[in-house]
């Protein structure tokens, strides 16, 4: 027995199961975001890997001490390594709140398919309010919440995105630590 579609739609055909695999499309397309952005942590191995080949090369030109132009090397060498460490501890931060907001996301769509799929549950006010305040519950970054605040005002996407893109910014650039 095949399953209704849009495409070969029968007497069982719903708009609420075509929302359920419209919301679950989302939430698949977000996890393989983040498993995608794991490409920043191999940046980060690469960014750590260069650091220990070049404390391995101070470490080399310090057991020789020959020359007054070595040390200059070592210095060098030395704020390469904390320019390289900075850089690294940068984006392991920038990918973390990436991974948040994304996690976020994709529980609030699994949660919001779950409601809908359940006859249940689906005409219920009570429902829906219980379902808004676990996914705010989730939230650990001030953007967050704005835009949540906004959504429930009932701003289109748009209106959000021109309110909160300075904020987002600013909170991205505060929360990372530079050294």
């Amino acid at each position: 027995m095949t399953k209704s579609t849009t495409q070969h739609p029968d007497l069982d055909w719903s708009q609420v199961q075509e929302t359920i695999r419209m919301m679950n499309l989302a939430v698949a397309q977000m996890e393989v975001s983040m498993k995608e952005g794991d490409e920043s942590v191999d940046t980060l191995t690469d960014t750590f890997s260069t650091m220990v080949a070049r404390v391995q090369v101070i470490e080399k030109v310090v057991k020789k001490k020959e020359q007054d132009d070595e040390l200059d090397f070592v210095i060098e060498q030395c704020e390469a390594v904390s320019l390289e460490m900075q850089k690294a501890i940068v984006a392991f931060q920038f990918y973390d709140k990436l991974t948040q907001r994304l996690s976020h996301v994709s529980h609030s769509l699994e949660a919001l398919s779950n409601l809908v799929a359940d006859q249940s549950r689906l005409y219920n006010p009570r429902e829906w309010s219980l379902l808004q305040e676990k996914i705010k519950s989730k939230y650990t970054m001030p953007a967050e919440h704005k835009m949540f605040e906004l959504v429930m005002q009932g701003m289109s996407v748009e209106e959000i995105l021109k309110i909160t893109s300075e904020d987002v910014k600013s909170d991205t650039v505060n929360d990372i630590e530079f050294f």
